[in-house]
């Protein structure tokens, strides 16, 4: 089945469903001779697994990554980077009340039409839970892109927006608070917030900001795979993304060229950054930053309409361990596939010119 491969030169294929006995990956095309420190992917896994904090799914889940290839006395050795996380806590009977019906604005009916069945335990292979095998491979990245620095945090929640520059915040205190934004007194609002609507069976959805700051000119391959474009492909095929915003976005529309133009400086960077970062396809050296929308999560623990698979009205309830809002556990996730990214453009860039 196509679909379940992301890169070119650097070339990451996932596997496994949220209820099976493990998730994982096979990462291709890594250069041989990396260092890889280990405890930091772990570090992200952390980040992203359930049962963290009071505001996201109570689902117990190590979440540790085991490597079966490609690493030999802790370095790369060129060759596929096979990895798997054993699920350990399923509880496929959450599901059972959906085994003929579908839950509104999920992937539940749109699998069964296109496969004839699907996996109803927890989503199979559309739960978020395959993202797990993303952050695996984006540290990875991450640690091969060891210049570039890649921040991501939330920057809103429902309608609690934060309204600052990111370059007038902290990124050392994204990591301080549980729902990952780096303003402590927003943070605390978000949270509370998240906590009441966890409490109303409901969902929320938010905004995850991302910076990649040191990125080199040059990356990035016009016409059809332009560095923004490849971005947005890679935002938009995690769960839930449902809007992708770079550089100045669709406030951009409201400025004259005169406004919006960045001026160089004699040293080739610009004055301003309108731009994202990016021109042409290709980056330009200034720091690329964009946003992610994310919708409420589809399952709700309260009563609601739907149809089962004879198309007929039915009334059912969400079950189950599920996160009110997804965006603090998305952090690791767009920080990942941004990793992804540009990794794969960094090696196909050594091979544009002698």
């Amino acid at each position: 089945m196509a679909g379940n491969s992301i890169g070119s030169l650097f070339r990451l294929t996932t596997f496994g469903e949220s209820h099976g006995k493990a998730i994982g990956g096979v990462l291709d095309g890594c250069p041989a001779g990396l260092t890889l420190d280990l405890d930091d992917i772990q570090k992200d896994l952390d980040r992203r697994k359930p049962g963290q904090s009071a505001i996201v799914t109570q689902r117990k889940e190590p979440d540790t990554v085991e490597f079966y290839s490609g690493i030999f006395e802790g370095k790369t050795t060129g060759t596929p980077i096979g990895f798997a996380i054993h699920n350990t806590n399923q509880k496929s009977h959450d599901y059972s009340h959906i085994k003929d019906s579908y839950r509104p604005s999920h992937a539940d009916y749109v699998y069964d039409q296109k496969y004839g069945f699907r996996d109803y335990r927890g989503g199979g292979r559309s739960s978020a839970r395959e993202t797990a095998s993303r952050v695996v491979a984006g540290a990875i990245a991450k640690q091969m892109l060891s210049e570039i620095k890649i921040n991501a945090f939330v920057s809103q929640v429902g309608d609690l927006k934060l309204d600052k520059n990111y370059k007038d915040l902290d990124f050392s205190l994204i990591e301080s608070n549980p729902v990952r934004c780096p303003d402590t007194a927003m943070a605390a609002k978000m949270e509370d917030y998240i906590k009441g609507i966890k409490k109303e069976g409901d969902t929320i959805g938010g905004v995850i900001t991302c910076v990649a700051q040191n990125v080199p000119i040059g990356l990035g391959e016009p016409v059809f795979d332009k560095l923004h474009a490849d971005l947005g492909k890679a935002m938009l095929s995690i769960n839930a993304v449902k809007g992708f915003e770079f550089g100045s976005g669709f406030a951009g529309v409201t400025m004259k060229g005169s406004e919006h133009n960045d001026q160089f400086n004699t040293d080739g960077t610009t004055k301003t950054n309108y731009s994202g970062g990016v021109q042409g396809g290709i980056s330009n050296g200034m720091d690329i930053y964009f946003s992610v929308a994310f919708k409420p999560v589809a399952t709700i623990i309260q009563p609601y309409d739907t149809i089962d698979k004879d198309g007929n009205a039915v009334k059912t309830k969400g079950k189950g361990r599920h996160d009110p809002c997804v965006v603090p556990r998305a952090v690791p996730i767009v920080e990942a596939m941004t990793a992804l990214v540009l990794a794969d453009f960094s090696l196909i860039n050594r091979t544009i010119k002698l």
